[in-house]
């Protein structure tokens, strides 16, 4: 009858061990987010325009204006010797006639790879010249972007920045920091 009675109360014991779920543990307090705070900057526009890239993108420009004199001189010689060719061609025996051809075909392919080699030594020069303002420009705007208790700053992209409030945009503030932290030296005046 004891061991009944030790099975009884221990019945209901054992039930109210499993029935008792265990309490969830209290949430964890609240923390508090600060809306974040995003500012866009015209990268291509701020390099075009600081002192220092407009300084060397206008050496870059002088580089393709002498370039465009030389090319316009090949484009004179060829435009001879095709001229020359045309006007000539039919009076001039057929070992003179394949001679001008030849220095035509070879004046045009020089114009050609001149085009070619001159296109692709401008692009280099621009590349490296915005990338060079470009990594320079980095350390800037993130200073501007901690003196402005900003939380991040984009790139302005036509393609992916419909609309963006010009209040948002810094570009002009970065630019003014660049010249700032990066003055670029006043050329030496002639006597």
């Amino acid at each position: 009858m004891l061991r009944i009675l030790v099975a009884v109360l221990l019945v209901p014991a054992f039930g109210m061990t499993q029935a008792t779920t265990p309490t969830p543990a209290a949430p964890a307090a609240a923390v508090a987010i600060a809306p974040a705070k995003i500012a866009w900057i015209d990268l291509e526009l701020a390099i075009i325009t600081c002192e220092e890239g407009a300084k060397l993108l206008g050496d870059i420009q002088k580089f393709v204006e002498s370039k465009n004199s030389e090319l316009e001189t090949l484009r004179k010689d060829f435009d001879n010797l095709r001229n020359q060719l045309n006007m000539q061609g039919s009076k001039l025996t057929d070992e003179a006639r394949m001679e001008l051809e030849d220095k035509t075909d070879a004046k045009n392919t020089q114009l050609e790879r001149f085009q070619q080699d001159t296109q692709k030594e401008i692009n280099s020069q621009r590349d490296r010249t915005t990338n060079y303002i470009g990594k320079k420009m980095m350390p800037v705007i993130a200073k501007v972007a901690k003196e402005k208790g900003l939380s991040a700053v984009q790139f302005l992209q036509s393609a992916r920045d419909a609309w963006v409030d010009p209040s948002l945009l810094i570009t002009e503030e970065i630019i003014k920091a660049y010249n700032q932290t990066y003055p670029v030296a006043a050329p030496a005046k002639k006597p």
